[in-house]
């Protein structure tokens, strides 16, 4: 079987190049810009790729291969093209490739986009799933929505977060491939009208309702070192009439736009603000859009093979990530037993054999609900069939479970009240054949605490698959020199299969393997500090612990533990300035939701935090406080190959599973963490000596809320925590804004400490002390690194991939032959 990078060269590459900058630039080289050139060779990167990309759609189309469907509202690709460089294996011809261009591949890179397609762990997880997917050779596609400004780019004023539009597509985006022959119709509002239909009866028809349109783009997703290529389709919204001439031409400006302004808002960013009513309305709309063009697209190449729906569950799974993309469910009944004319029964048996779900969350908040009359205004026959599928659901419940009120009440879809609620991951429940949690903790609190009566109900519905990173970009590309070091010592099979990481263990006690390790962090660490020093201003120093905590900004995941932790250390530099102390760098980065005000006040308090004290003499460089803006892939990139420690501190029993912590671990970072979500399966890998857990556990936790937790009592307990809270309450750092920070002061205190941080506080910096402790023996902490390092195959997402087509997706590997496939 050939393989299509085999004819891969430098001279190959360079003509490409050359072609794109004079057919797709218009430009001569001695006008190019870097720009030019950077799109030029991106360009001809995706050309090598397309016969690979054709072939495996060709194949799949073939074969009428059993394929799975991945909806998801995120997809945090981050930069792509020394990723797919490295898929490709050419790597080694790019420098020489572009001397026909004048420059280099280190000089081209710094130009690539970071695609905002996501926000946090859900988008990166959904990626990495994509990477894995394609590498194992199997049938997958992605569905996302194309945003044209991201999530936002996030800037600091004053220390406050400010939110700017991200402007990715500015320059076009050279991955991408439009695809208007499959644009399909999106229909909302309208009304329902009674219509005969002979053998069915009187039937609520959906009528009146606003068109716009769906407009596909296709990003390949290219295997590492395989010949698959796999696809992210990505839905643009955009007007069925476009541009309204007449009206123009009449006078009325504003209104000749105003349709085109509306449908183009729907994929304009990604999750647009819920604080109003007309927010709410349009990410309903947002998230309606996502499932109603990709179940109509999946029906569509369905149909190419088949004359009619039976064998859809055969062919296709609908993976749902997370909630967003529900009505899905709902859609794929109204086409087929609306428009297909499948009696209800049997379209709803096609549906719950199609689809499956992924839960990623515990949070009630969390939890989506939509209003019934939301929904009856946006989607009035979705609801009816809402209303239908619960009714029904309901009728066996009662029969299933006789005089168990309460206990129906929490199955029911419908969440009564004054305002009635669509529970949408009790639809999801209902509508799945599979429902999995993404840790091992996680999946048993869904089960015992979140869903105690649909595991009575479905107890076989429910599984777990922990989360996996795609260590072809978290290692391979993110830490080249950690790679090298591996594959010297036991050759590259590694980089094929992470399981062959476990013949590294060995080397972990190895004083020259420590001693290069170390030698490689300390690098990592200069490389971080300088790229500091160009953002931020201050200089920080590569032999302090680099302390990192990166992640999006939540109560839950407790940053403002960490900044309590430096507050604490600071004062005990105050108290006494000679005292000896280990030097620490707290390495921040996170987004808050913009109408997520509690979350910015916790940046403006590090940020303020950070101002005051790396300018204080007395500290005299033992803390240093550093809040790097615009968390992205391409940031974490470069944070985590030097992280010395990984902050894991979400209070127990929340974290679904995490990502970061994997990534972090596999780069050497020793876990400082508690006993909650990927965290312990972690400890229980690399072994629990080779972490450092604290603090109160799930279980713990459930039993102080059952007894009247007083967050007042613990702080009145501890001396410590009691000054802590007082410099946050009186804002010790700026005196002229004294009450800035009580709110979060009264959240720790008279509002209830809801997430556990006063409970903890003390265990965190003991657990803190012992990290000092280890830091000073440097060959006892690379040892224990190393560990990390080479236990962290079970992390990987093609294992987690891997579980999800044994227990779920039951998927064949498909390897796909060129030569045939393109005859």
């Amino acid at each position: 079987m050939s393989h299509f990078k085999e004819n891969i060269t430098a001279k190959l590459l360079a003509e490409r190049s050359l072609f794109h900058l004079k057919y797709s630039r218009g430009k001569e080289l001695k006008s190019a810009t870097i720009l030019d050139k950077m799109l030029c060779f991106s360009h001809a990167i995706r050309d090598m790729a397309v016969d690979g990309f054709m072939a495996t759609q060709s194949t799949y189309l073939a074969n009428d291969s059993r394929r799975v469907n991945y909806l998801s509202m995120e997809f945090l690709i981050g930069k792509m093209l020394e990723n797919n460089v490295y898929a490709l294996g050419v790597e080694s011809l790019a420098d020489e490739a572009l001397k026909s261009l004048n420059t280099t591949f280190k000089e081209i890179l710094e130009l690539d986009v970071e695609a905002g397609l996501g926000n946090g762990g859900l988008g990166r997880l959904a990626a990495c799933y994509l990477d894995s997917l394609a590498t194992k050779e199997l049938p997958a596609f992605g569905y996302g929505i194309r945003y044209e400004h991201g999530i936002f780019k996030q800037e600091f004023d004053d220390g406050w977060q400010r939110e700017r539009p991200d402007e990715w597509l500015s320059n076009g985006y050279p991955w991408e491939l439009i695809r208007p022959e499959y644009t399909m119709p999106v229909c909302v509002y309208g009304h329902l009208r009674k219509n005969y239909q002979p053998g069915r009866g009187d039937e609520d028809v959906w009528d009146g309702f606003q068109v716009f349109e769906a407009v596909p783009y296709d990003v390949p997703v290219i295997g590492y070192h395989v010949n698959t290529v796999n696809m992210l389709r990505l839905w643009k919204s955009q007007p069925s009439e476009g541009f309204r001439l007449d009206v123009f031409n009449q006078g009325d400006y504003v209104r000749a736009v105003e349709e085109k302004n509306w449908a183009e808002n729907v994929s304009k960013v990604l999750y647009p603000s819920d604080f109003t009513y007309a927010g709410k309305e349009l990410r309903l709309i947002q998230e309606y859009f996502l499932a109603s063009c990709s179940v109509r697209d999946i029906l569509r190449r369905y149909k190419k093979n088949h004359s009619t729906f039976d064998d859809l569950p055969a062919k296709n799974v609908i993976q749902l990530n997370d909630t967003h993309p529900t009505l899905a469910i709902v859609e794929l009944m109204r086409l087929l037993h609306d428009e297909e004319q499948i009696p209800w029964n049997r379209a709803w048996e096609i549906t719950t054999q199609t689809f499956c779900y992924t839960n990623h969350t515990l949070l009630a908040e969390a939890l989506e609900k939509w209003s019934v009359d939301l929904l009856t205004r946006v989607l009035p026959r979705h609801m009816q069939i809402i209303f239908e599928i619960n009714h029904r659901f309901l009728q066996q419940i009662e029969i299933q479970l006789p005089g168990q009120s309460e206990k129906i009440r929490d199955l029911s879809i419908i969440e009564e009240g004054d305002d009635q609620m669509v529970r949408m991951a009790n639809l999801c429940v209902v509508g799945s054949n599979r429902v999995n949690g993404v840790s091992a903790l996680h999946s048993e609190l869904l089960r015992t605490q979140t869903m105690p009566a649909f595991d009575e109900v479905y107890p076989s519905k429910f599984c777990n698959v922990t989360n996996g990173i795609t260590h072809r970009r978290w290692l391979i590309k993110s830490n080249p020199e950690l790679s090298e070091l591996i594959s010297t010592h036991i050759g590259n099979d590694w980089k094929y299969d992470l399981n062959a990481l476990k013949e590294f263990e060995k080397l972990s006690h190895d004083k020259s393997v420590q001693n290069a390790f170390l030698a490689i962090k300390k690098a990592k660490k200069e490389e971080l500090a300088n790229y500091i020093q160009e953002i931020t201003g201050y200089s920080v120093h590569p032999d302090s612990i680099f302390d990192v905590q990166i992640k999006r900004l939540h109560m839950y995941k407790r940053q403002l533990l960490k900044a309590m932790h430096i507050i604490y250390l600071y004062q005990k530099i105050k108290d006494d300035p000679s005292i000896e102390m280990q030097s620490r760098t707290f390495i921040f980065a996170a987004k808050a939701a913009p109408a997520y005000l509690i979350a910015k006040s916790v940046i403006k308090l590090i940020n303020t935090m950070a101002e005051h004290i790396n300018n204080d003499a007395d500290v005299a460089g033992r803390l240093k406080i550093i809040f790097l803006p615009d968390y992205n892939v391409s940031l974490a990139e470069k944070i985590i190959p030097a992280a010395d420690v990984s902050e894991q501190i979400s209070t127990a029993g929340l974290e679904a599973s995490g990502t970061g912590n994997m990534k972090l671990s596999l780069n050497g970072a020793l876990t400082v963490g508690t006993w909650d979500g990927a965290n312990i399966e972690i400890a229980q890998h690399v072994g629990e000596e080779n972490v450092f857990i604290f603090g109160k556990r799930t279980e713990e936790l459930q039993k102080m809320r059952e007894e009247g937790y007083d967050p007042r009592k613990v702080a009145e307990s501890s001396q410590d925590l009691m000054r802590v809270l007082e410099v946050i309450r009186d804002n010790d750092f700026n005196k002229n804004s004294p009450d800035l920070f009580k709110e979060l002061y009264y959240e720790l205190t008279d509002h209830g400490d809801f997430y556990f941080y006063l409970a903890d506080f003390d265990e965190y910096i003991k657990c803190n002390d012992a990290v000092d402790a280890l830091y000073k023996e440097p060959n006892q902490w690379a040892a224990k690194a190393l560990l990390n390092v080479a236990r962290m195959s079970w992390f990987s997402s093609d294992r987690s991939i891997q579980d999800y087509s044994d227990q779920i997706w039951h998927l064949e590997k498909t390897p796909i032959d060129l030569d045939q496939a393109l005859e």
